[in-house]
This record gives C-alpha cells, sequence and structure tokens, in this order.
C-alpha cells in the first residue's frame, strides 16, 4: 500500500504543480502588461517586473484551492485513462483508501499556502507596494491612495509605508473640538524612535478659526509622539486580504476596542482560517468526479468541468461574504456554506461509487 500511496502522490503532485504554474504564468504575464500602462518616471521596467515578482507569493497562495481541484481531476483522470484505477479497485483498494491517498499530498500545497499567507505575502505585499509608490514620485503631496488613521483629533496620511515601518510622505490634519482644521503639516519621511516618531525635512500650516491660513514654517527634523506604530502601520497599509491570520486576529481585537466596524477583517480572517477546509472539499469534489460521473469522458471535458466547479466555488464565496456584511449573519457561516455543500456532494457521489 506504501507503494500505492507513493505512486498517487506522485501523479497528483506533479498534475497539481503543473496547474499551478500554467495559471501564476498566465496571472503573472497579465500583471506585468496591466502595469505596463503605469510606467513613468522611475517606474520603468524593471521596477515593474520587481514589483510583480513581489506579488508572486500572494498569487501562488490565492490559486491553490482552485490547483488542487484541477490538478487532482487531470492526475487521477490520467490513471483513470490508463484503468489503473480499476485495478486498484480489482486489488481490494477501498475509495475511501485512493481518496485518503489523494489528500495527503494535497496537504503540502495546503501546508505552502499557510506558510506563504503567515509568514512571506504580508512582508512582500508591503514592500511592493511601498516600492511603486515611491518610484512613482507619491510622496510630494497627498495622493488618494496610501494610508489613512485617525489618532485622537489629529488625521493622519501616509503615501507609501516600509516594511521597517518608516513612513514616506506624512501627511497631518489637526481639528478642534468643533471639527475646524487648526493646522496642516507634510513630511517626506517620518522613522520611528524610541517610542515616538522623528519627522524629517516638513513644513507646517496653522489656521484661524474662519480656516485662513495664518503661518506657514518649514523643519529639517520634529518630534511626533502618537498612539500609531509600525506594527499597527503594518495591519493598516494592507488590505485585509494581504494580512497574515495573526495579525487578523488581533486587528479586529483592536477594532473591536476601539468601537469600530470589524466586519471586513473578520470575514477575511476566516477566509484565510477556513481555506486548507475549501480546499480539501475541493479535492473531494474531484475524486468523486473521477469516480462518478467523469469516469469514461475526456481529459479536456474533465479539466472544462473543474475550472467550472472552481469559478461558482470562488464566485459563491465572494457573493456571500459580502452578504453577510449586508444582512449581518455571521461571515463565518458565509465562508462555511460553499465548504459544506461541495463535502456533502463529495462524500455523496462517493459513496454511491462505493
Amino acid at each position: 500500500m506504501r507503494k500505492l500511496n507513493s505512486y498517487i502522490a506522485k501523479s497528483v503532485i506533479g498534475s497539481v504543480a503543473m496547474v499551478l504554474l500554467v495559471i501564476l504564468a498566465l496571472d503573472v504575464i497579465s500583471a506585468l502588461v496591466d502595469q505596463l500602462g503605469d510606467m513613468r518616471g522611475e517606474y520603468n521596467f524593471i521596477e515593474v517586473m520587481i514589483y510583480v515578482g513581489l506579488t508572486v507569493p500572494a498569487r501562488i497562495n490565492e490559486y491553490i484551492p482552485f490547483s488542487a481541484l484541477v490538478g487532482c481531476l487531470i492526475g487521477l483522470g490520467m490513471l483513470a485513462g490508463n484503468s489503473e484505477l480499476v485495478v486498484m479497485r480489482a486489488a481490494g483498494i477501498s475509495v475511501p483508501k485512493i481518496t485518503w491517498a489523494v489528500l495527503r499530498p494535497v496537504f503540502i500545497f495546503i501546508a505552502l499556502g499557510l506558510v506563504l499567507g503567515e509568514f512571506i505575502t504580508p512582508y512582500t505585499d508591503q514592500l511592493a507596494e511601498s516600492r511603486r509608490s515611491i518610484a512613482l514620485g507619491r510622496l510630494q503631496a497627498l495622493e488618494t491612495k496610501g494610508v489613512w488613521n485617525k489618532d485622537g483629533d489629529e488625521y493622519v496620511h501616509a503615501n507609501a509605508v516600509l516594511p521597517s515601518g518608516e513612513m514616506r510622505g506624512l501627511s497631518r490634519y489637526q481639528f478642534d473640538q468643533l471639527g475646524r482644521l487648526q493646522r496642516s503639516s507634510f513630511a517626506e519621511k517620518a522613522l520611528y524612535i524610541d517610542g515616538y516618531w522623528l519627522e524629517h525635512n516638513g513644513s507646517e500650516t496653522l489656521f484661524d478659526p474662519a480656516g485662513l491660513k495664518l503661518q506657514t514654517h518649514s523643519y529639517i527634523q520634529r518630534d511626533w509622539h502618537s498612539n500609531l506604530n509600525p506594527e499597527l502601520l503594518k495591519l493598516l497599509v494592507l488590505s485585509p486580504e494581504g494580512l497574515s491570520i495573526s495579525s487578523l486576529y488581533r486587528y479586529v481585537d483592536y477594532l473591536q476596542l476601539q468601537g469600530l466596524a470589524a466586519d471586513k477583517y473578520r470575514l477575511a480572517f476566516w477566509k484565510k482560517v477556513l481555506q486548507p477546509l475549501a480546499t480539501a472539499s475541493l479535492v473531494l469534489i474531484a475524486v468523486s468526479f473521477i469516480f462518478g460521473p467523469l469516469r469514461e469522458t475526456t481529459m479536456g471535458y474533465r479539466i472544462f468541468t473543474g475550472v467550472i466547479v472552481g469559478i461558482v466555488f470562488r464566485t459563491s464565496q465572494d457573493l456571500l461574504g459580502p452578504s453577510s456584511l449586508v444582512f449581518g449573519f455571521q461571515p463565518f457561516i458565509a465562508i462555511l456554506i460553499p465548504i459544506l455543500i461541495c463535502a456533502g456532494f463529495g462524500f455523496y457521489l462517493l459513496r454511491k461509487a462505493d
């Protein structure tokens, strides 16, 4: 049985890896073409290549479930086409044992996705965005993109945040209790040193209660004491999908303590936590299809079916997730429903086949 498990594992791993590489190559080419339209200034072709290269880990993590589905359909389809599955069944190997032999190598890709999402993609995505913003010259004025944060009576915006925690293009706006602007400032960069920020090369403007400019002065360096720190910045700079599971968990708690809405981050948290189950349920569907309705079909039809199932699964999660935010039911349920449907349908077909 050990040799049989190894043989199935080689077939599954090779097929899943091949599908993942093909999808990744197409996505990278599409991203390169998309970024070429933004080339200007120092954001040249080399910077475009670096930007897209830094986003590759996140793309791999995103496509693992879909690749596992299509890859298992291809790998098992090849075994079925050569009548090897028939020989296995004739030798007394049950369908559950074959299913487990298929799931075991898929756990390698699930573990890869967890490692990428928890330790690598938060850093590479932040580095990619900060390099892109710096290369595009988005440091000299307030940009529509960037990081916003409210600190007491002050609103803070940074055009770019480096992985080290350094802010570039820092704008600060301070208001009084009536919501009138009192002062605004802009600094080229800010470094976090011993519990406070050190702003470099900035200017500050003071306003009277009527909103008229009173005075503007420049400075080379200035201390800024704030509750904002580099750890919090790392949570603010990325979208919820780009954060790690542990960071999402901490940030949800932080938002709840501040009395702020955390549903969007809670949804991203459960989507990441349940991704291994989503991958396993899609693999279960692939195995059940090979032993069931796709046993005698062509390889092209199996791939087509896998693509359709993957699209339907992804679309259902993308629709149910935001719906939970609108209609007020738990994001956990929204993410879990498509997984349970896939797993239930897969178990039903496998039971019929056995």
